[in-house]
């Protein structure tokens, strides 16, 4: 496989088609390299336009996804970045070429001290990733930019809190179906902004709450 080409490919024919035109935010996503974010067995298919299975269950989300986040979040060279759900490290990777500091909370050790090294590898030095719980959050006005990689079936109002005023949140919400990510803007002490963005379908932050069960 023609790597370069496949990456080109990628960004041409996927990121791109979905609507991201952002040449940054393009450039940083051909600038990391995906594959070497992409579990061994499945580095084959480290480019094609699917989920890609990681550990515990956890998946690495298509790179259309990782770019429309990416946009969405307008990401600055002074931020101060959130993201909750390191995965692989390739997300937290490409927020650390367009933010200032990037901070990451991954719930599973296993795949924390695996983004690391991957982070490490690709020489991205910007990024801390911790083993947190980000349901635990109570950071109040602490981020310029925040992006949560798995959904919330109920909105938790924790992460529009922890940012900034004129800070940015992407968040999936709802259950599938049907899901919808949200882009929230803090633009004062108590007033946010919400922006539909588009209808997809990702798996539920570990520990978010779940609305009751029916019973009949």
């Amino acid at each position: 496989m023609n790597i370069e080409a496949a990456r080109e490919q990628m960004i041409e024919q996927q990121v791109r088609t979905w609507d991201v035109f952002d040449e940054q935010v393009l450039s940083a996503l051909g600038q990391v390299r995906r594959e070497q974010f992409t579990p061994p067995a499945y580095r084959a298919v480290a480019f094609a336009d699917s989920t890609i299975p990681l550990a515990h269950g956890q998946s690495m989300l298509p790179a259309k996804i990782h770019g429309r986040i990416l946009q969405a979040l307008g990401v600055g060279p002074q931020d101060v970045a959130l993201e909750v759900g390191a995965g692989s490290g390739y997300l937290s990777a490409c927020l650390g070429v367009l933010a200032s500091r990037v901070r990451s909370l991954e719930i599973f050790p296993e795949l924390a001290e695996q983004a690391r090294e991957n982070i490490l590898a690709a020489a991205v030095n910007n990024v801390s990733v911790e083993v947190a719980d980000a349901m635990q959050l109570d950071e109040p006005a602490t981020y310029d930019v925040i992006a949560v990689t798995g959904s919330l079936p109920l909105y938790d109002e924790r992460f529009q809190q922890a940012l900034r005023i004129g800070g940015r949140l992407f968040v999936v919400v709802g259950q599938a179906p049907v899901m919808e990510a949200w882009k929230v803007t803090r633009i004062g002490e108590r007033e946010w902004q919400r922006q539909s963005l588009f209808e997809t379908v990702i798996d539920p932050l570990v520990n978010a709450p779940r609305p009751s069960a029916f019973v009949f």
